[in-house]
């Protein structure tokens, strides 16, 4: 007739074989797994900068911009720079992130608490699971 024996699940007790065509099967099979890949959230670590003296507009278009990225689905990280003899001044950079943090707290969590790494300080926050 033309057909394959074809073992359809491998797992099963006792294992499950259909008589079928075999390309016909593979097809379904490509075809099934193009469709659940269109289907999937690619997700998106974007990254923002700051330094410890930013000024007041400059930081709202900071977050700004965070937001948009986390409305989108995106992660943000934020990078606080430390320059020269900043780095001394380090814990204004922390309440500069924890407010950065607070500031988007209405769409976004912590999910990287901030983390010290030579002249950097990094943090990550990620949009709310939906409910």
């Amino acid at each position: 007739m033309g057909l394959d024996l074809v073992l359809v699940a491998p797992n099963a007790n006792p294992p499950v074989c259909k008589i079928m065509d075999l390309g016909k099967y593979k097809y379904e099979l490509k075809k099934k797994a193009k469709e659940a890949k269109k289907k999937q959230k690619i997700i998106l670590v974007k990254e923002l900068r700051l330094r410890p003296k930013i000024e007041e507009h400059d930081y709202k278009v900071k977050l700004k911009h965070a937001r948009e990225f986390i409305e989108e689905g995106n992660k943000v990280r934020v990078v606080l720079r430390f320059k020269g003899r900043e780095i001394a001044h380090s814990e204004a950079g922390l309440e500069l992130l924890k407010r950065f943090a607070n500031d988007l707290s209405d769409i976004a969590i912590v999910e990287k608490e901030p983390e010290p790494d030579g002249m950097n300080t990094f943090m990550v926050l990620a949009p709310k699971p939906s409910k």
